[in-house]
């Protein structure tokens, strides 16, 4: 699969927003990413869905999907930790605000990523993250996305119960999707 994003261009962007108030720094890296990448970004008014996925709860808000990349703004404003799941593609977060504590398998100790920091998860790995206080970032995964679909919406069906939630994110996702399609962008 082809991709469209580089993730050193992407943390270029999202350090453009470290510092500000949070919703000045949504603005200035989403602008930042429009300059990048003008016809790839959805820049209009930002549609923030939760999220519930391996235990862990927070608000993301796409800002591209296809079928082998995606980029949204993701975090909480009370903390959240869960499980990051295994997924067949590489998911990069860039913090913009707050903290992350992340610690992957056969690790003791955490590793924490402030404001401007860059996490990386591999394919074929897993991590268990935390949000301590709040946290919110830049995300972005390549590799084949539709796989990732069953651990980051089986909460929402299983646990919370919430259709309207399952609704809204898979129709963002694929009002999404098919604008990249109809772009030529797998």
């Amino acid at each position: 699969m082809g991709t469209i994003f580089d993730p050193n261009v992407l943390h270029e962007c999202a350090k453009t927003g470290v510092g500000l108030k949070l919703e000045e720094a949504f603005d200035t890296i989403t602008r930042a990413l429009v300059g990048r990448y003008p016809d790839h970004i959805h820049a209009g008014p930002r549609d923030w869905m939760y999220n519930n996925a391996g235990g862990a709860m927070g608000m993301m808000t796409l800002l591209h999907a296809s079928l082998s990349e995606y980029i949204l703004f993701f975090g909480s404003a009370i903390g959240t930790e869960g499980h990051s799941g295994r997924y067949r593609t590489e998911v990069f977060d860039f913090m913009i605000d707050g903290e992350m504590w992340c610690y992957e398998e056969g690790e003791t100790q955490r590793r924490v990523y402030v404001p401007g920091d860059a996490a990386y998860l591999g394919a074929d790995r897993t991590k268990g993250y935390r949000l301590p206080d709040h946290g919110w970032m830049l995300e972005y995964a390549r590799g084949p996305i539709p796989t990732m679909l069953p651990f980051g919406l089986a909460d929402t069906m299983l646990s919370t119960l919430d259709v309207s939630c399952l609704a809204k994110t898979l129709r963002i996702y694929g009002t999404l999707t098919v604008k990249s399609l109809l772009k030529g962008k797998l």
